[in-house]
């Protein structure tokens, strides 16, 4: 799947991660930030520990899906490096 596309699917999956996720106080922006960074992390890591790429590929629910999952940790692992509560 192309760059652009993922780009896409993070800005999605980073305003989901902005409404789940709560008490980041990121802001819309940093929430599609961290969505994109969490796209970027969620596709890597589905490739590396699955192998599959074929269905993570394109516009999607398995992809919206995925990017969502890399969206949380990605705002996770920030919550606990800049010291952040996490209220699910």
């Amino acid at each position: 799947m192309g760059i652009l596309t993922w780009l896409v699917v993070g800005l999605i999956a980073g305003w989901l991660t902005g409404l789940v996720v709560k008490g980041g106080d990121f802001g819309i922006i940093g929430d599609i930030i961290l969505g994109i960074v969490g796209a970027l992390l969620g596709g890597f890591l589905a490739g590396a520990l699955f192998g599959v790429t074929d269905a993570i590929s394109g516009f999607n629910l398995t992809t919206l899906i995925v990017a969502f999952i890399g969206a949380v940790i990605v705002v996770v692992i920030v919550h606990a490096l800049t010291g952040r509560r996490r209220a699910v």
